[in-house]
Parts: C-alpha cells; sequence; structure tokens
C-alpha cells in the first residue's frame, strides 16, 4: 500500500504544472548565480545520497530542471525547487545547471520546498513540524487550511506540530533518528520536560517499540520523577489495558481507564482548541 505521504493531495503538479512538465522552456544558468531557497524546510542533506547523485549527474547530466525564481537582482535567482540537484551538481563539478525561471510568491516558495520534501520523503519529523509551524505563522492558516493546501490530513499535522513541545534533547534524537513519532508520542501527555527527557533516554537504551513505550508510560513510570498520581494508581488487568491501548490509537490522544467497583471512567486529553475539535469530529461524526 503507498504510503500517506505518496498520497499527498496537492503536489508540485497543482502548485507549478508549468515548471514541471516536461515542455517547460529550459536556460542554462551558472550555479553561483543562483541563491538557496531561504525557505527550503530541510536543514541536513545525506552526503551519501549527494554523492550518489553527483556520480550520476557526471553520468548522465541534469535530467531534470530545477526551478529558479528572479531574486529581484540583476542576473540572480532564488531556488524554489532543486536544492538536491545543484548540490550535487556543484560535487560533480558543474558550473551551470537546466532551470525553469517562474515567478512566485513568498507563500508559495514555502509550500513548494515543503512538498517536494515531503513527497521524496526527505524530511525528518521534526523538519517536518517546523516547516508547517513556519507556513502557519507566516501566513496565518489554521490546521485546516494547511491540511487542504498540502493535502495532508488535519490529524497528522496536529500530530506532527505537537511533537515540537519535546525537550530540544528530544527532538535531536528524532533528528538523528535514535527515537521514532511513534515512539515519542506518548511522552506528549506528561507535563515536566525533565520527566520526558528521561523517559526518552529509557527508551533508547532499552530499545523499546512504540507500543513498548505506550504500555510503560500507561503502566506508570516507576522513576524518581513520576507523577505521584501514576505512582498510586491501580493497575489495569491485560484486557482493559489493550482496550485502553486501541482507543488512543483511534483517537490519536491520550486516554485514560479507570476502573472502580460499579463502572468508571474514561479520560480524553487534548492539546489544543484545534486538537478538540479533530476529537468532536472524530467522536461525533454527525455533528453536535
Amino acid at each position: 500500500m503507498m504510503s500517506e505521504k505518496r498520497r499527498l493531495g496537492k503536489g508540485l503538479g497543482a502548485l507549478i504544472p508549468d515548471a514541471i512538465s516536461t515542455t517547460a522552456e529550459t536556460t542554462e544558468i551558472k550555479l553561483d548565480k543562483i541563491k538557496p531557497n531561504p525557505f527550503q524546510p530541510r536543514g541536513t542533506f545525506d552526503d551519501e545520497k549527494l554523492s550518489e547523485l553527483a556520480s550520476s549527474i557526471k553520468e548522465h547530466g541534469v535530467i531534470q530542471a530545477v526551478v529558479v525564481t528572479p531574486s529581484g537582482t540583476e542576473d540572480q535567482y532564488l531556488l524554489v525547487a532543486g536544492e538536491r540537484r545543484c548540490r550535487a551538481a556543484r560535487i560533480a563539478g558543474l558550473t551551470s545547471v537546466p532551470a525553469v525561471v517562474k515567478s512566485f510568491d513568498r507563500s508559495t516558495m514555502l509550500e513548494i520546498a515543503l512538498i517536494e520534501n515531503l513527497q521524496r520523503e526527505d524530511l525528518n519529523p521534526v523538519e517536518e513540524a517546523r516547516a508547517y509551524r513556519k507556513l502557519m505563522q507566516e501566513y496565518n492558516y489554521t490546521q485546516e487550511e494547511l491540511s487542504k493546501r498540502i493535502g495532508r490530513s488535519r490529524p497528522s499535522i496536529a500530530n506532527c506540530l505537537r511533537l515540537l513541545s519535546l525537550p530540544e534533547a528530544v527532538l535531536n534524537s528524532l533528528i538523528i533518528g535514535e527515537l521514532t513519532p511513534g515512539q515519542v508520542r506518548p511522552l506528549l501527555s506528561i507535563d515536566d520536560q525533565e520527566t520526558q527527557q528521561e523517559l526518552a533516554e529509557r527508551i533508547i537504551e532499552e530499545k523499546l517499540s512504540a507500543r513498548e513505550a505506550e504500555k510503560m508510560l500507561d503502566r506508570g513510570y516507576k522513576g524518581k520523577t513520576a507523577s505521584k498520581s501514576n505512582k498510586n494508581e491501580k493497575a489495569l488487568d491485560p484486557e482493559s489495558e489493550e482496550l485502553q491501548l486501541q482507543m488512543q490509537r483511534n483517537l490519536g490522544t491520550k486516554v485514560k481507564l479507570r476502573k472502580s467497583k460499579n463502572g468508571g471512567t474514561i479520560e480524553i486529553y487534548y492539546y489544543s482548541d484545534e486538537d478538540l475539535e479533530r476529537l468532536i469530529e472524530k467522536l461525533l461524526p454527525e455533528g453536535l
């Protein structure tokens, strides 16, 4: 099955249809005239993959033209799409690349850079979240508007943005691949960042899967910084624990199932007004 990232509703073709057409008019532009896209969401580039691309360029040349826009300075351009190709072309010793010249506004340039990387699955989770946040802050998009603009579901955008509330050390572990979003998502239910970092280190050390991390948090962290409520809470039976995990996965947020002698309670956590709206849509599909 095709991954969600490959099912983006709005691709580059929707934003720059002429520029990515095989019949688009191209011109050779010197690399020293092309400045990096100031809205590029990706901060790291894989050296090994760049070397592989450079080898291909040495043999076949730059097959797909990059896309640039006039910078406002004579004979200078801003790169819109194709930063990997430009970097690899420099490594291959090229002094110019084929380019399509189009005019774009700031918002579209950021959207194109984001979508290009998303479609190639080049962004790590933190870069992706920061790109979403930048779009929302600079252009006042709501999560719903951003969802429609880039073709991602609102819950996936909301869950991605929530990662940015984690401590910097945990974010760094996400960037370098020591942790995955699934492993750290249970940590979002904890308010104390020191505890979040301790638990993240434990997940890495014990090589816990995302599900094991969920269970660790659900049972209550027994470390010195665990909350008193977790320590004193009665453990759930295996069947109830599995039910709680299923509800958390289905709703995409922390759920607390508490059983008592004559019934019990279910607590569903949300972390913003938009997160609440998302849960209402999921729980009440017919509306209020």
